[in-house]
Parts: C-alpha cells; sequence; structure tokens
C-alpha cells in the first residue's frame, strides 16, 4: 500500500459517491418505494466493472493505478450493496414483501446481466 495508491483510490472514491449522490438526488423521488437512484447506480456500476474487466483483460499494459481509480476507487464508491440492503429491509419492515422481493431481484440479477453486458460490449467493440 503505497500513498499514490489511496490518493489515486480516494479520488476515483469521491467521484463515484458524487456521482451516486447525485442519482439519488434526480431519480429517488420518481419511485419510493423502489428508489430509482440506487438502482440506477447499481445497474450503470454492474455494466461498468464488467467493461472495466474485459478492457483489463484485453490491455495488460494498463497500470495497476487505473484499475484502482476506476474500479476500486470510482466503482466501489458509485455502487451501493449497503443501501439496496437498507432499502429492502425497510420495505420487509413495513410488511411490503412483493416490493422487497421485486427491488432485491431488480438490483441482484439486473447487476449480473449488466456486468454480463459490459464484458460482452468489449468483446465485441475489440473484435
Amino acid at each position: 500500500m503505497t500513498w499514490a495508491a489511496l490518493i489515486t483510490i480516494g479520488i476515483g472514491a469521491m467521484l463515484g459517491a458524487w456521482l451516486r449522490w447525485g442519482l439519488g438526488l434526480w431519480l429517488n423521488h420518481v419511485l419510493p418505494t423502489l428508489p430509482l437512484g440506487t438502482l440506477a447506480a447499481n445497474l450503470l456500476g454492474g455494466y461498468l466493472v464488467g467493461a472495466a474487466v474485459a478492457v483489463f483483460h484485453i490491455n495488460v499494459d494498463l497500470t495497476p493505478e487505473l484499475r484502482l481509480f476506476f474500479v476500486t476507487g470510482f466503482l466501489g464508491a458509485l455502487t451501493t450493496f449497503s443501501t439496496f440492503s437498507a432499502e429492502v429491509v425497510t420495505l420487509i419492515r413495513t410488511a411490503q414483501y412483493g416490493w422487497a422481493f421485486a427491488a432485491a431481484s431488480v438490483h441482484l440479477f439486473g447487476s449480473l446481466l449488466m456486468t454480463g453486458l459490459g464484458i460482452w460490449t468489449i468483446g465485441r467493440l475489440a473484435q
């Protein structure tokens, strides 16, 4: 662990957190039962991490610092398992079981689908 790595991760995390916050301000009020800002952050993050995995696999010469900045910092702060978990538990505690199941499903399966789509996109572009 170096100071450069800590700073690189910190800058990426700051930018990712700002984007997540902005998405929440912009979208969460649209459907309060399923906050769309949180969902957008997780789906976008899923897609981007898939794309990043593919890019780093294809371009082995990219620096470790770039991966730390983008994957660990930016995407680590953009995506939010903790907020998603709190939202689903709140739905369960208020006996909104259908919404809780829907939210958990769309976050989990949507993020997995978007990660696969990100990997697929870069694979197609690299051909």
